[in-house]
């Protein structure tokens, strides 16, 4: 055993196994936590989305779990509403395997086609529920699955949706303009000598009252009684100019003959550059003709003042404010190909404050470094660019990965609604080193190992870091790693647990590139000799380790195994951690300075208060501060309670399978088969109330909602009451 351990630590102190029986991992190990994961078509979760074509950009992208959900409760006093609910959730996990195994397609085509599959070989009534449960989708479009493809599509739909209501806003204000601008012209043609021709007012009665009026009488006294209305010819000519730039433009075309549009999607930032200086002096004169048309509508145009205002617009050069009326120029780049000309110019156009929206996707975040070998560049190219982006302080940022589009959709669309320029970091999750695991998975675990965490920077929040950076789309915000229950049977078949903090090194060995830095522990290796990830952390070790950090695997056969992982592996681990805690502190948690402040202050209440022998026996001292009340007996203390957080009453818990079928990232159960929260921030308030609702015992307790956002929180919360 002595000669096995010095074999371990010197895997760990080199990544070398010569001489040993020390075998890597290879594809057939994935971590722990993701046990449970292995099919996710069998699972409930966000997606897959769908790509919605009907209503406003806040429903430009959805997910079809939400979407059967907000259905069923719709159906809330039908009579069906089990049978239906029931149809539905198994129409939705149908629709996961044909994603997974014929890809993305029209979302009604799928799910009748789903429907229609399963009455033909189990239940014919599935018809009429799949039925009424699409009369209330409200959706229409593609439905599609995670993958490389995700991040391009879902940030292009919704920009496009951002785009439509723009247009429309647009159109609408160019139209009244144009029919103002016509009528001021029409208006002197009536007024005018020519307009009160016998023959202009006939035509201008018609046919039908045309005997009923001697028009040459009605013209002579139309004449006599009114002076013509006359345009002065620098007016006229600036009122058609002003009619045909509107009529032209290719920005927001008018009409169903108008010119043909101007694209504004592109795939580099060189061809943005190019179209947006082409296309510069039309968005000028288009902005122009805007403010002047207004005028002119208003009656308040005054040659004196805007003809010399006016000479110069544009000069300097449209700001943020102007270029808002016009649409946003759309680039979507893949990280990995961006070379160093394109990063430049993609930097350029963000300082410049261009109206550019430019989605960055990366496919790889574990890359080896190019200049350092034996490190991990942990998403460099993305980091770099989103630290250049925030310092530029008025570009809109938004970084995320593709697993965690959906439930950030709200700040994504903000961004893209945002006036100023705004960068869009997504990592995919494809990156083709992950052997089977998805990359909705690998997207996901990319978030929980904190190598790529989620944040939002939003200029137009406020002026300081507190409201414009936020974090919270991270999971666990307050600690170091996420950390979650694992349920399992050990070797003799004993049902077991133990709390695994999802780390950099649980997250690097799904990788095949880095199978080498682990190897695998045998059964009989004793187990105090062992420690998780976070704890060689914090270990304090001089000269040779007598405990080694160690992740845990299953493999193919779901046997629970511990691999021990190599220094240089806890190297990078260490930098991922230090990386997070500096964004924690950016987003005020833990923050250092906040923390040396408390402590000052503390230090300094402490050295003015009273000696304890100096204290009057009437005054109770409570720390910090000094209370005049008479002394009274303690109070007893109360048991301590789950505040707002949501909890169940597990002991009571009859294993009814009800609160785990509703969403069973959220509700899961312990050892002794008994539910409990596994993770609150896994699903909505709507499904913690639901399931209080349904649970037959009533030992569930929703607590307080965790998303201020969420639809329908006053009647959730007022529903909620009865369990808390």
């Amino acid at each position: 055993m002595e000669r096995k351990l010095q074999h371990q630590i010197a895997f760990y102190l080199t990544g070398r196994r010569e001489g040993s029986d020390l075998e890597p991992i290879d594809a057939s190990y994935r971590p722990a936590l993701f046990a449970r994961y292995a099919d996710l078509s069998s699972l409930r979760y966000d997606f897959p989305l769908v790509l919605n074509r009907e209503g406003q950009p806040d429903r430009a992208v959805l997910s079809l779990s939400r979407l059967v959900d907000e259905a069923v409760n719709a159906l809330a006093d039908n009579p069906n509403r089990d049978r239906i609910a029931r149809h539905g959730y198994r129409l939705e996990s149908e629709l996961r395997r044909e994603l997974a195994s014929k890809g993305p397609g029209d979302f009604a085509t799928m799910w009748h086609s789903a429907a229609a599959g399963i009455a033909a070989k189990y239940d014919d009534k599935i018809r009429d529920s799949a039925m009424r449960l699409w009369n209330l989708f409200l959706a229409d479009g593609d439905l599609i699955d995670a993958d490389s493809a995700l991040p391009a599509r879902f940030i292009r739909h919704a920009w496009q949706a951002v785009q439509k209501r723009k247009a429309s806003s647009f159109r609408l204000r160019a139209a009244r303009l144009l029919q103002n601008l016509h009528d001021i012209l029409a208006a002197e043609v009536v007024g005018s000598a020519i307009g009160r021709t016998p023959e202009r007012l006939r035509a201008g009665v018609g046919a039908s009252f045309a005997g009923s009026f001697d028009f040459d009488v009605m013209s002579r006294i139309l004449v006599q009684a009114k002076p013509d209305v006359v345009l002065s010819d620098e007016r006229r000519k600036r009122i058609e100019d002003l009619i045909e730039v509107l009529e032209r433009q290719r920005f927001f075309p008018l009409g169903t003959n108008g010119p043909k549009a101007y694209s504004f999607t592109f795939e580099r930032c060189s061809d943005v550059l190019d179209a947006y200086q082409v296309r510069h002096k039309e968005a000028v004169e288009l902005v122009r003709t805007l403010a002047i048309a207004e005028l002119e509508t208003n009656g308040e145009y005054r040659e004196s003042v805007h003809d010399v205002l006016f000479e110069g617009f544009g000069a300097n050069g449209l700001d943020s404010g102007e270029l808002a009326v016009l649409p946003d120029y759309l680039v979507c780049t893949d990280g990995q190909t961006l070379d160093s000309a394109e990063t430049v110019q993609l930097v350029e156009l963000l300082a410049a404050g261009l109206p550019i929206k430019a989605l960055v996707r990366t496919d790889d975040v574990l890359e080896p470094s190019a200049v350092a070998e034996g490190h991990v560049a942990l998403g460099l190219r993305a980091r770099q660019l989103v630290d250049t982006a925030i310092g530029l302080t008025d570009v809109f940022v938004f970084q995320s990965s593709a697993s965690h589009l959906a439930s950030m959709r709200d700040s994504l669309t903000r961004g893209l609604e945002y006036s100023g320029p705004a960068l869009f970091s997504v990592f995919s999750g494809a990156n083709g080193h992950t052997g089977s695991v998805s990359a909705y998975l690998v997207a996901a675990a990319a978030v929980e190992s904190r190598v790529f965490p989620s944040l939002v920077y939003d200029p137009s929040a406020g002026s300081d870091w507190a409201t414009r950076l936020c974090v919270e789309g991270n999971p666990k915000l307050e600690d170091d790693w996420p950390a979650h229950d694992f349920a399992y049977e050990d070797g003799s078949l004993q049902a077991s647990s133990e709390t695994i903090a999802f780390t950099l090194a649980d997250f690097m060995a799904m990788d095949d590139r880095f199978f080498g830095h682990y190897a695998v522990v045998p059964f009989n290796y004793p187990g105090d000799a062992l420690i998780p990830v976070p704890a060689a952390l914090q270990a304090d070790v001089s000269g040779l380790p007598d405990q080694l950090p160690c992740v845990t695997l299953v493999d193919e056969n779901d046997q629970v195994q511990r691999a021990i992982i190599d220094d240089r592996t806890l190297v990078e681990v260490r930098r991922c951690l230090t990386m997070w805690h500096s964004l924690q502190e950016l987003g005020g948690i833990h923050n250092s300075h906040a923390d040396r402040l408390l402590a000052k202050e503390r230090k300094a209440q402490a050295a003015t208060a009273l000696p304890v022998a100096e204290v009057p026996l009437s005054t109770a001292v409570n720390l910090d501060i000094a209370v005049t009340s008479p002394v009274s007996e303690p109070e007893p203390v109360a048991e301590e309670g789950h505040g707002d957080d949501p909890y169940i009453e597990s002991a009571r818990c009859t294993t009814c399978n009800e609160c785990t079928n509703l969403n069973n990232r959220m509700f899961a159960y312990n050892a002794e088969k008994q539910a409990y929260i596994a993770d609150p921030d896994a699903g909505t308030f709507r499904q913690l109330v639901e399931a209080a609702e349904g649970c037959q015992v009533s030992i569930i307790h929703p607590g307080k909602p965790r998303n201020p956002r969420e639809p329908g929180l006053e009647d959730l919360i007022k529903r909620a009451s009865a369990f808390n």
